[in-house]
């Protein structure tokens, strides 16, 4: 048996192992935050996010119920809308009792820190070759650019529906993109692949893209072709809240980046990529994103929990 609480707890602890930071520079981070706080002064301490002090992925957190909740079933699902929430509480009333609901995308608090865990990127593109101060730089404007555009959105919608019918609700988004990041980096490296075609047929080999592709979403060469030289590859569009800073092609290109592996690309980023003539992977977005919370699931199922698909979640077990 396992508690919400202790379930977070475990996929923070894997999240800070698998990501482009260093366990060691997470749990440094964290000990700048807790210091700040001591020093904070009440009027600022009643306005702070107090999960800071624990957990460096703030778009990945328990938003409502008992964290003490013991968890035999979850309905899981990439995107958590009232209408999930109304479908777990059904689903309890027809006899298949729904102890939590997890989302992988952030909803309330989690959708509103959603940037906070984008510096990220500043790693990713030293990784790819990228000067720190340019990466700072352009980083914290994309940071800002999104900033004031989630300003404006509902956040607590999901939550309060939750709340009012007494289901617990998580949202895990970094934990499972940290997964995935690890995953896909591990195994498309060990493949040594050539061209941009290698990388697609690697991809075809995990069970979460071959159940996509049957569906019609199949990993896809967004530019260059199946044919073109790999180069070296960068796997920075699976990590780190959303999209990077468009601006960054320009160094990575000069840094020797020849293609980009990303669960989704956007048109802007996409023809800078082209501009600066790098080959592009989209990968699937619900599978690579179902990749990831399966990762974290298998760690559900190894206690007992049984996992309902839901949400465009694309559930594949790696429990033996």
């Amino acid at each position: 048996m396992i508690t919400l609480k202790k379930a977070h707890e475990k996929f923070l602890d894997m999240a800070m192992s698998r990501g482009p930071r260093s366990k060691k520079d997470n749990l440094a981070e964290l000990k700048k935050v807790n210091e700040d706080f001591k020093k904070m002064d009440a009027k600022k301490k009643k306005y702070f996010d107090e999960e800071a002090l624990v957990n460096p992925f703030r778009d990945s957190r328990i938003l409502v119920g008992d964290e003490e909740t013991k968890l035999k079933t979850v309905l899981v699902g990439i995107d958590i809308s009232v209408g999930e929430v109304m479908l777990a509480n059904e689903l309890s009333k027809n006899g298949k009792k729904i102890d939590a609901v997890i989302a992988h995308h952030p909803e309330g608090r989690g959708l509103i820190d959603l940037t906070s865990v984008m510096d990220v990127h500043e790693d990713l593109a030293v990784m790819d070759g990228v000067p720190i101060n340019i990466a700072e730089k352009l980083t914290k404007g994309r940071i800002g650019d999104l900033n004031r555009g989630l300003h404006a959105a509902n956040h607590f919608q999901v939550p309060q529906a939750a709340e009012l019918l007494g289901i617990p609700l998580a949202c895990f988004h970094t934990f499972a993109d940290n997964q995935c990041w690890w995953f896909l980096k591990k195994h498309v490296e060990k493949k040594k692949p050539k061209t941009v075609g290698d990388i697609v047929e690697a991809l075809l080999e995990i069970p979460e893209y071959q159940k996509a592709a049957k569906l019609g979403n199949k990993p896809t060469v967004f530019v260059g072709s199946e044919d073109s030289k790999v180069g070296k590859i960068s796997f920075s569009g699976i990590t780190g809240g959303t999209s990077g800073a468009k601006e960054l092609y320009e160094s990575m290109a000069t840094a020797g980046v020849g293609t980009i592996v990303a669960m989704h690309m956007g048109e802007e980023h996409k023809k800078l990529v082209e501009k600066y003539k790098m080959n592009v992977v989209v990968a699937s977005h619900m599978a690579s994103d179902s990749l990831g919370v399966n990762i974290l699931m298998d760690e559900l199922e190894k206690k007992g929990v049984k996992i309902l698909e839901c949400g465009g979640y694309i559930r594949v077990s790696r429990v033996k």
